[in-house]
């Protein structure tokens, strides 16, 4: 396990550094905290990650999301999203954010890059000590994983890398607990009054119980697998077909990647020999950018953003992508 000053130096590199067992989900072990009331909190005790070479007590995800105009053949298709592992999340060159830096040259294209850039969340796993939920169903394992957004990781670095902080908030005897508290703003769920707690916490004798009994998961094993060549080809070609404003094809696409919802198609876009890698879909991202319940409509600008590209400036925009690909 690294110690608070070896995570506060690995924080402190990553500033300066250029940007450049078998467990599976399906079942409970993710805690939806997004889904408290506005108003309502939760207390979670967060752990080490049981991959020892792990720094860090959470992992980094990395996705983009690609945006289709319904999906083709269905006559009443409403705009799908299907979300794809960028491949910086495993040290390799991502083919969408290869194409899309360059848009941000162009003060026509930020918008359309924005669009398709990478979207950050981060893995993390402990004990829920206060269930803001009140959850009808547990699972056997109260060591649960959590989907922590950019704004409440914000909050978790910042106090890493607060001296005043002592111990590690992972230490099994001083460590701290976290409250995950939701509020609204602009019509959209708030999570910036979360906080450590001031008080240290020693794991309770059915905590540490349950700690020798089910273990640490390794938290990378939670990140999508990553695209081999097969795959890698089907994101450059969705991405493509996304900026063009073509829907989601199935046949082509769907035993690969798919709309969350959709099932599984059987067509090959590469080789009949080819075994089809994962679907990769949206069931278990913490939907953090959602408007909060019974929160005021977003505001204009925001409701902007989600529109499919059908408008006379799109069209402009998709015009001048290509141009800027045949220089």
């Amino acid at each position: 396990m690294a110690t608070l000053a070896e995570i506060r130096a690995k924080l402190k590199e990553q500033e300066t550094r250029p940007t450049g067992g078998e467990r599976t989900g399906g079942d409970n072990s993710i805690y939806p905290f997004w889904n408290l009331k506005e108003g309502q909190e939760a207390v979670v005790r967060f752990l080490p990650d049981g991959d020892s070479d792990n720094t860090f007590f959470w992992v980094e995800r990395a996705m983009i999301k690609l945006p289709f105009a319904g999906i083709k053949g269905e006559t009443e298709s409403k705009q799908v999203q299907v979300q794809v592992p960028c491949m910086e999340m495993y040290g390799g060159t991502c083919p969408i954010l290869s194409e899309v830096r360059g848009w941000f040259k162009d003060p026509n294209l930020e918008d359309m890059g924005r669009k398709y850039w990478k979207k950050r969340s981060y893995i993390f796993q402990g004990f829920v000590t206060e269930d803001g939920l009140k959850e009808d169903s547990k699972p056997e394992n109260p060591i649960r994983r959590f989907i922590i957004g950019p704004q409440i990781f914000q909050l978790i670095r910042g106090a890493l890398l607060d001296p005043e902080m002592d111990n590690l908030p992972t230490d099994i005897l001083h460590g701290v607990d976290f409250k995950l508290i939701k509020t609204s703003k602009g019509g959209y769920a708030d999570y910036s009054t979360s906080k450590w707690s001031r008080r240290e916490r020693p794991l309770s004798d059915d905590e540490q119980t349950a700690l020798k009994a089910h273990g640490l998961y390794n938290l990378k094993d939670f990140l999508p697998k990553k695209p081999g060549e097969v795959e890698l080809k089907v994101i450059k070609e969705m991405f493509e077909a996304s900026v063009d404003g073509e829907p989601f094809d199935m046949e082509r696409w769907g035993q690969y990647f798919k709309p969350a919802g959709m099932s599984q198609a059987t067509g090959d876009p590469v080789a009949k020999t080819t075994k089809a890698a994962p679907v990769v879909a949206d069931d278990d991202e913490a939907p953090w950018e959602q408007p909060a319940a019974k929160a005021a409509p977003a505001p204009a600008a925001k409701q902007e953003e989600s529109k499919p590209a059908s408008n006379g400036r799109a069209e402009d925009i998709l015009a001048m992508i290509r141009n800027r690909n045949k220089q």
